[in-house]
């Protein structure tokens, strides 16, 4: 296991780097004028050159390109125009709250996913409805499902809240800035169950379109493995079914799940943008929204590249999974 954690690791960082060099080129070849930005458009010329000095935009491409990546790889993200503080800072305010609804939306996805998956395999009683509504909805937009779920769940019914984070004032953020992590640390349940409630709508939205895709490929390979050798040997044995599927046929049919469920990550990064913005949920999406209204580019780059080692790590973490389910990945 910890070779394996090594090796993609080690592949990681080529990736990175690669990541980094696109962003350097469009940071070079945006129609934003990067000295403006940090001294004003009314600056004068002996301001401007010595703030162009002191960025080191007269250095050449290559030297210029080094440094982007030993600040980056510091922490060192720069300065945001849009709140003129350290985008190393921002990214800490915001960030705890995008992890904790991708979290959420990781469960949705595998609990639906798996559902949906071995529901549909064995014909379970009122799997076609099931299958039909999840279709359904993974058929709709995302920005309109997410319309619709505020127009049911909070507009009509109002059993779930359809904007922020939490409605509660005095939530516990710290250490670890997640709501629901850090309710539980101070034993405030309310606190939890606030911030569920606040998660559930956005994490909804995002998550059915990938749970479908993800029950129809674990569909797929729980009916290829139902029909192999050791499932048919217990049967023989008089296994019941829910115990065949469970313990002997699921394990051997996630692979492809797993591959599917990395997959979606990049997707799911983007959608973070669309459905933050809807539910004004205080995280990254929202946070890019903005700097892009006001043209802040230096904020735009440190989130792509926070979303590229994101989407890195999400990804090694489901290539441990493989391992763990099928251990000949490792060969």
């Amino acid at each position: 296991m910890a070779k394996v954690l090594v090796r993609r690791l080690g592949g990681a960082i080529p990736v990175l780097l690669v990541l980094a060099l696109v962003v350097f080129i469009l940071r070079q070849i945006a129609p934003i004028d990067q000295v403006a930005s940090v001294v004003g458009e009314n600056a004068s010329p002996e301001v401007y050159a010595q703030a162009r000095q002191d960025l080191g935009l007269n250095d050449p491409l290559p030297q210029q390109y080094l440094r982007y990546v030993s600040h980056t790889a510091r922490g060192d993200l720069g300065r945001s125009t849009l709140s003129q503080r350290p985008i190393s800072k921002d990214l800490g305010t915001f960030l705890p709250a995008t992890l904790e609804l991708v979290a959420v939306t990781f469960f949705l996805i595998l609990a639906l996913g798996v559902l949906l998956g071995m529901a549909t395999a064995q014909h379970w009683r009122g799997s076609g409805f099931l299958r039909v509504g999840m279709v359904f909805g993974g058929s709709v937009p995302t920005f309109l499902l997410a319309l619709l779920g505020m127009l049911l769940f909070y507009r009509r019914l109002g059993w779930l809240p359809a904007t922020g984070r939490t409605s509660i004032r005095d939530a516990p953020r710290n250490p670890t800035g997640l709501l629901t992590v850090d309710g539980l640390l101070a034993g405030r349940f309310d606190v939890v169950l606030d911030a569920l409630k606040h998660l559930v709508l956005p994490a909804a939205c995002m998550a059915i379109r990938p749970a479908v895709s993800v029950g129809r490929v674990l569909r797929s390979s729980l009916q290829h493995t139902l029909r192999s050798d050791h499932i048919r040997t217990a049967r023989v044995k008089g296994l019941g079914e829910k115990r065949i599927l469970i313990k002997h046929a699921l394990r051997n049919s996630s692979a492809p799940v797993l591959v599917l469920w990395g997959l979606e990550l990049a997707s799911l990064f983007g959608s973070t943008i669309v459905v933050e913005s809807i539910f004004a949920f205080p995280g990254l999406g929202l946070f890019t929204t903005q700097a892009i209204a006001r043209g802040d580019f230096n904020t735009i780059a440190a989130v792509t590249m926070v979303l590229g080692l994101l989407y890195v790590l999400a990804n090694t973490f489901v290539d441990l999974l493989q391992v763990l389910a099928d251990p000949r990945v490792r060969l």
